[in-house]
């Protein structure tokens, strides 16, 4: 039974490996911008991570300050398919989080940081701007 089991094993490891290998940068974000993000500015976005702090606790790309490793990198995050665990990847859903993070996960260490509906959906537009778009410029 173990020789037939190897070349399964083969097979299903060779079928893995190219599943894999379709997941390199080319593959499309899972967030998509809807009409409300459209009226959302990456660029304010940008300059609110930087002055409420946010790098305190993340990476984010295009941000200077220090590599922080409390919450998780903010790189390509519009290739996550959850948002803190809790919710669907959409700027839509990304804005509601960043309004009260602990309403969609209490056990969050991400204290709600006190931002309008505006700043955080510039911000949700900052993060799930693909960087060549110049969202993420520094």
């Amino acid at each position: 039974m173990q020789a037939h089991a190897r070349p399964i094993a083969a097979l299903l490891g060779a079928a893995a490996l190219a599943l894999l290998a379709g997941c390199e940068d080319g593959r499309p974000p899972l967030a998509r911008a809807g009409p409300a993000a459209a009226q959302a500015d990456p660029a304010r976005g940008r300059g609110l991570v930087a002055a409420r702090g946010c790098v305190a606790c993340h990476t984010v790309p295009g941000v200077r300050g220090p590599r922080s490793n409390v919450g998780p990198p903010l790189e390509d995050l519009a290739r996550r398919a959850y948002l803190g665990g809790a919710l669907p990847n959409t700027p839509a859903n990304l804005a509601r989080w960043l309004l009260d993070p602990p309403a969609f996960n209490p056990g969050t260490a991400m204290p709600d940081m006190d931002l309008t509906p505006a700043e955080a959906a510039d911000i949700a537009a900052f993060l799930l701007a693909p960087a060549s778009s110049g969202g993420r410029a520094p």
